[in-house]
């Protein structure tokens, strides 16, 4: 799929049912793993990975620590990065760019709210 067919499916609201298993899977050791949606602008794949690697990061660290709390918490910010990079979820070829690149921003803007300090309320 040419660059300018991914533009006129991304106009018309259809789906990326032309996807090859090539494109939609990545076999390792003969388990598939859904590949990351192709048609997602690099920043925003970039941003979502970025996140990913934090989230993995810190499983591994909540778990040598032993912190329950903390694992779920790395665990969410995974689960948030690959739904966004249709990873997990529903099958990315089935939606359409448009919905696909709303999906994505949502679960970014998700994750960025994780980092965002907590709003404290002053009394008076």
């Amino acid at each position: 799929m040419s660059p300018g067919d991914e533009t006129a499916s991304a106009q018309s609201g259809v789906p990326d049912s032309e996807a090859t298993d090539d494109e939609r899977w990545l076999v390792v050791n003969g388990r598939r793993w859904r590949r990351t949606d192709p048609s997602l602008p690099e920043d925003v794949v970039a941003a979502l990975k970025s996140h990913l690697g934090r989230g993995r990061s810190g499983v591994r660290t909540a778990k040598k620590d032993a912190d329950d709390d903390a694992v779920a918490a790395a665990r969410k910010r995974v689960g948030l990065a690959k739904h966004g990079l249709g990873e997990r979820g529903p099958y990315w070829w089935d939606d359409t760019p448009a919905d696909r690149l709303a999906r994505a921003r949502e679960a970014l803007a998700a994750l960025d709210a994780l980092d965002e300090p907590p709003t404290s309320r002053t009394s008076s």
